[in-house]
């Protein structure tokens, strides 16, 4: 089964504030992902429906929502699951899942602690 991952980014008004998520997106291909799309809940295009459809068009039967927020909050737990629906009925069939956000974990602190450094030198 072809899977697509679509990383998702909350977007904003400042489009030089989205480019990151793109970059991440290259990395996460480099890492054996085929097909990777980046979408935005707003402000920002592509919107999470372009991004499916995006992932659709390169033949993904599978797709992996991945929120690229840190915590679950209102756009993880209501937003995102209702854009799922909304998917689901527009492109029957298709299986659609959804990951965790990055959340609390090791790597971040250590990430974090990296920018302190950088911060204090």
């Amino acid at each position: 089964m072809k899977t697509a991952i679509l990383l998702m980014g909350h977007g904003s008004r400042v489009a030089e504030a989205n480019q990151p998520l793109h970059e991440i997106a290259a990395m996460v291909r480099k890492q054996g992902y085929d097909i990777v799309e980046v979408a935005f809940r707003e402000m920002h295009a592509p919107n999470i429906q372009a991004g499916i459809d995006a992932c659709v068009a390169k033949g993904a039967e599978r797709v992996l929502l991945y929120p690229y927020f840190l915590f679950a909050g209102a756009h993880v737990l209501e937003d995102l699951p209702a854009e799922m629906e909304l998917a689901r009925q527009r492109h029957p069939g298709l299986e659609l899942l959804m990951g965790q956000p990055l959340g609390v974990h090791s790597k971040l602190a250590e990430i974090v602690c990296e920018r302190i450094e950088e911060a204090l030198q």
